[in-house]
């Protein structure tokens, strides 16, 4: 069975500095896939490109069975609204309140009316624990934690058949870390049951995963259930995994 995100053999840099050098993947239907490796190792980069943000300098990248580094964005738009995209720092307008950001790609995309869109809000707003109170706040009056949740529910609103999480704990304190991380696994029942997690976080990987890839010097380094990868007896995944590792 083809996954339903695919990456294969692909390769990006910048400039002189290649980033990522051949690296294959599949998300297959129902799996949280978590990608994991040190800051500067292409984690974010192969996000972007799996979301057609980017574009790869070699290999192809296939989603929902479509191949999609050639295509123009006019042609990538209707596979991005099959993806809901969760950025590091929520990417959240700051000029608008929680109700205008959450309704945003629905106004963008949709032509439902007000009332339907005033429905989608609260409902996908109260599956990430934020009732009505918020709706009319400002990012800039919300904690950390709740802009990754305003910004999760962003990416649901749509009804995504995947979602991909770009380091959805990073600057959190543990216990925002705690609610977030519950929440990627809630998300899973009945919301989006497909997912690519991108992290160097250890405790949402072995809380989440189904599968773990390791990047390392643009290579994955190991990939497989997270005990598997945990009992790798490859040296540069145990000093990844042991603190160690530079990317």
């Amino acid at each position: 069975m083809s996954g339903i995100i695919e990456a294969i053999d692909v390769e990006k840099g910048f400039e002189t500095t290649p980033v990522l050098k051949g690296v294959s993947l599949e998300l297959q239907k129902g799996e949280t896939l978590v990608v994991m490796g040190g800051s500067g190792s292409g984690k974010t980069v192969f996000l972007r490109l799996l979301a057609g943000l980017l574009r790869p300098d070699a290999g192809q990248i296939r989603v929902f069975g479509e191949n999609i580094e050639d295509l123009s964005e006019e042609e990538l738009l209707p596979i991005r609204r099959r993806l809901g995209y969760v950025f590091q720092g929520a990417a959240l307008f700051d000029s608008l309140s929680v109700y205008e950001n959450v309704a945003y790609p629905l106004r963008e995309h949709t032509r439902l009316k007000e009332e339907e869109i005033g429905r989608k809000v609260t409902h996908f707003l109260s599956l990430v624990g934020l009732d009505e109170g918020v709706l009319g706040l400002l990012p800039s009056e919300l904690s950390g934690g709740m802009r990754k949740r305003v910004g999760i529910a962003r990416a649901l609103v749509g009804e995504p058949e995947a979602m991909l999480y770009d380091e959805p704990t990073a600057g959190l304190d543990p216990t925002n870390s705690k609610l977030v991380t519950e929440l990627i696994v809630q998300m899973r029942e009945g919301v989006c049951d497909s997912s690519i997690v991108v992290t160097h976080d250890l405790e949402l990987a072995r809380s989440v995963a189904d599968r773990v890839a390791i990047l390392i010097n643009g290579r994955f380094a190991a990939m497989g259930p997270p005990a598997e990868v945990t009992a790798s007896g490859n040296p540069a995944v145990q000093a990844f995994l042991a603190g160690e590792a530079r990317p």
